[in-house]
């Protein structure tokens, strides 16, 4: 890449550029990195030396370092194209890595200026659209994915991943038949593809009585896996589907060739210990947990909590101690890990239990203000429920979530280009930082020891409950305070005393099929426009109502803002 303008590399320099490229290329980045440095203090004033030393400090993770260094190439030769690309594909590949680590607020603008200085980006174009999806902000995210997808097809290039994600959008968006069509389109294309059958299986399951009546939402998926037997991610996807929609013995069944053919597959003998286990097959279930523990799988937070599931069912609360133990050990923020912790000193009468959950400090409970532009709190009420009903088009819950009896929104709520959502944003924030400041910081405890004054949502969501609905215990794995705002509630719920409970958030007690005998711990009547609080690791969920009326609320995860 020897500089057409300003002052050129001499033979020898250019020699060295092209030696520190190669060096580059090897992963010798250190080596790379000082002939990029004597470069740029021998010749100044060639873009070529600033970009080379861009392209080595970006590769050792000093991005800031490298912006200023392609900013010294552009300066020298204003919109240089080969300087904006390398300097693009190096803002890309940083943008890539904050979206991994969830660092979404900061992963925008970089992707952005990223596409700016090279649009022909693909993959930057795909890593901005799943940004601003996890942000909520659907149509700007349709709009990414699609730019994508006009220079894949200029390419040549069919990519069902991001087929698979533009159906998730277009289903987030509340377009869900366009999605469906989108679904059954991809996996008719790419009959092999995992993820576009569980999206087909997602959307037919939530959405299939109105848009697809009389179809099982599992036979797509099941004449996949019957027709591609050696395809495995596609035979564990169906195993997923079929665990989560309560089809146990139909998920044995299928795996059984597999662990016939793979003696000692760690991975297959967890997949049938959960499906015996939700069969309380238990005894069954047993030796393969432990089986699959003493190998990789032993270190897997995921699986730790699994065993642990399985231990409390089988009263074995020791080992459901040592796995939670060890989960939190390996991840101090696994929520999964403290809640069964907590649940085993329960049981143990062990009063950490107490210092962990503390029920009445820990729980929040707080009216919220009315957001500006409305005159009263039910008049935003009011106009907020509209807006939810309207979101509120599947038939049943989603798959693997603690709805019984009513539906959830897809994808992200809060970030949609809505006045009054955004408006229940800004108003529950504010809630939420205020109630922070009440908590002491504690260095030793889970959940007071990441107290800070301000926070970032980590997920969001409405929730519309039927008649005998309600949420089985739970707790948000992704979190680390949770909530449940109460918008519009029936006249049972309103009514209803510390007899009936009737509608009522509850506290403590643990997840239903774990079988434990444990009341709640503490119960909390909804009123409209309220606001419970809660660390994400606390077990909830609430009293089953009668009522024509539906319970309406919104809920959200999250984090602490660093």
């Amino acid at each position: 890449m020897p500089a057409p303008h300003g002052q050129p590399l001499n033979p020898a320099q250019a020699q060295r550029f092209k030696q520190a490229l190669g060096l580059l290329q090897s992963g010798q980045r250190a080596q790379a990195l000082s002939i990029a440095e004597a470069l740029t203090q021998q010749a100044a004033q060639a873009i070529d030396a600033w970009q080379l030393l861009g392209m080595c400090l970006a590769d050792d993770g000093r991005q800031a370092e490298a912006n200023a260094a392609f900013e010294r190439a552009l300066a020298l030769l204003p919109g240089n194209a080969t300087v904006s690309r390398n300097y693009g594909i190096s803002l890309a590949r940083h943008g890539k890595a904050l979206r991994a680590q969830d660092r979404l607020e900061a992963a925008e603008p970089v992707l952005r200026k990223a596409l700016a200085l090279s649009p022909e980006q693909a993959s930057a174009w795909v890593d901005l659209g799943a940004v601003l999806r996890l942000l909520g902000r659907i149509d700007e995210a349709l709009s990414a994915y699609r730019q994508a997808e006009e220079l894949l097809r200029r390419r040549g290039v069919d990519a069902p991943e991001l087929q698979d994600a533009i159906n998730g959008v277009l289903a987030d968006a509340g377009r869900t038949a366009e999605a469906l069509a989108g679904a059954r389109r991809l996996v008719a294309r790419h009959p092999g593809h995992a993820p576009a059958h569980e999206t087909l299986g997602n959307l037919l399951w939530e959405n299939g009585a109105t848009l697809a009546p009389g179809e099982d939402p599992l036979d797509a998926l099941r004449a996949a896996a019957r027709a591609q037997p050696d395809n495995r991610a596609l035979q564990l996807a169906f195993v997923r589907m079929l665990v989560a929609t309560k089809n146990a013995d139909e998920a044995i069944a299928l795996l059984t060739p597999l662990r016939r053919c793979e003696p000692g597959n760690a991975m297959l003998d967890w997949f049938a210990a959960d499906a015996l286990d939700t069969l309380q097959q238990h005894e069954q279930a047993t030796p393969l947990y432990a089986a699959a523990a003493r190998g990789e799988l032993g270190v897997l937070p995921e699986f730790l909590n699994a065993h642990a599931r399985h231990a409390f069912r089988t009263e074995r609360f020791d080992l459901a101690a040592r796995c939670a133990e060890k989960a939190v050990r390996l991840d101090p923020h696994n929520q999964e890990g403290w809640s069964h912790l907590g649940t085993a000193w329960r049981l143990a009468g062990d009063e950490r239990e107490h210092w962990l959950f503390d029920y009445e400090r820990l729980v929040g409970y707080v009216e919220i203000d009315p957001p500006p532009g409305f005159n009263d709190l039910p008049a935003f009420l009011h106009a907020l429920a509209a807006t939810l009903d309207a979101m509120h088009g599947a038939t049943r819950e989603p798959v693997n979530q603690s709805v019984r009896g009513g539906t959830q929104t897809a994808g992200q709520l809060f970030g949609r280009s809505d006045a009054v959502i955004d408006a229940a944003q800004a108003a529950l924030s504010n809630a939420v930082e205020t109630w922070l400041a009440t908590m002491p910081v504690d260095p030793t405890h889970p959940f007071l020891s990441r107290r800070r004054r301000e926070i970032r949502f980590a997920g969001s969501w409405s929730v519309k409950l039927r008649s005998s609905g309600h949420h089985s215990n739970h707790i948000h794995t992704k979190g680390w305070a949770s909530s449940a705002f109460y918008v519009a509630l029936p006249g049972s719920v309103l009514a209803s005393d510390a007899t009936s409970c009737a509608g009522w958030i509850q506290f403590g007690q643990p997840l239903e099929s774990l079988g434990l005998d444990l009341p709640p711990r503490r119960l909390i009547q909804p009123r409209p426009g309220h606001l419970a609080l809660f660390p994400s690791y606390m077990w909830h969920g609430t009293v089953p109502f009668d009522d024509p009326e539906s319970r309406l609320t919104i809920a959200f995860d999250v984090q602490p803002k660093d």
